[in-house]
């Protein structure tokens, strides 16, 4: 978990892994591509929060 990509690693329609809001005790991952990255800073402890195609946020835990 200590890997955990910058915001300029991440792109529009990357394929990748977050940890929803909900999940966050569980570290449960949710696959998807990027449609809009939320954080502006470059580096976020817990991810960069991103939403997805499919309309879940979450912050990016690795990318695929």
């Amino acid at each position: 978990m200590s890997d955990i990509p910058s915001r300029d690693k991440i792109k529009l329609g990357l394929s990748v892994n977050i940890v929803q809001k909900h999940d966050q005790r569980t570290g449960t991952l949710t696959e998807g591509k990027v449609k809009r990255i939320l954080t502006s800073s470059n580096s976020h402890p817990h991810g960069i929060k991103v939403e997805l195609l499919s309309g879940k946020i979450g912050r990016v835990q690795n990318i695929i």
